[in-house]
């Protein structure tokens, strides 16, 4: 195992958390996409790049679970760099078909992705508000969902968004007030970074 790298990867998944925790504190996560937050996944979607161009995925016989899962978290939070999430993807899938990766990581950047092209999820695991103000997402096929879920080991659709929307309601989150108006803002952040 490399533990220079799995340091390194701790400690971007770190910054990344602490920064998240700091602007929850201050009443900043929800609504618009702070800018503090946007320069921490940017920073760490670049330095992850590096690593993948010098190791390849950094997977379990690399960096063990633990370094996996950081590195998951830098790739499904570099939503301001699409091509370098997509280039993690096509990565990670590599990395899924010989083991060295979890496949239920897979398919939360798959379902990031899915969710930043306005395309349907196949997971259901990103969730955003809707026009009557609840948290949900759209899915292709919904009928299979949870076998999906299952082939991946997460647990059933419906039990998952309960668990998140409380979640979401315990941190403070809430509908926008002006839907229509955070569609907009929503279309033209992708349209900026280059999502559509």
């Amino acid at each position: 195992m490399n533990q220079q790298l799995l340091d390194e990867l701790l400690a971007m998944a770190k910054r990344d958390s602490e920064t998240r925790a700091r602007l929850l504190a201050a009443g900043k996560l929800y609504g618009d996409y702070a800018e503090e937050m946007q320069r921490v996944h940017k920073e760490n979607a670049k330095r992850l790049d590096e690593i993948v161009d010098t190791y390849g995925w950094p997977g379990i016989a690399l960096v063990g679970l633990e370094g996996c899962r950081a590195a998951w978290l830098v790739a499904q939070h570099a939503i301001c760099t699409p091509a370098l999430q997509r280039k993690f993807h096509a990565v990670m899938e590599q990395a899924v078909e010989s083991g060295d990766v979890p496949k239920r990581l897979l398919a939360f950047l798959t379902d990031r992705i899915r969710f930043n092209e306005n395309r349907p999820q196949l997971y259901g695991t990103v969730l955003a508000w809707n026009e009557i103000g609840e948290l949900t997402c759209e899915l292709e096929d919904p009928a299979n969902v949870d076998a999906r879920r299952t082939e991946v080991g997460l647990p059933p659709f419906e039990e998952d968004l309960a668990k998140h929307r409380e979640e979401v309601e315990r941190e403070g989150g809430k509908a926008p007030e002006n839907y229509a108006d955070h569609r907009r803002k929503g279309r033209e952040w992708a349209r900026r970074v280059g999502w559509i």
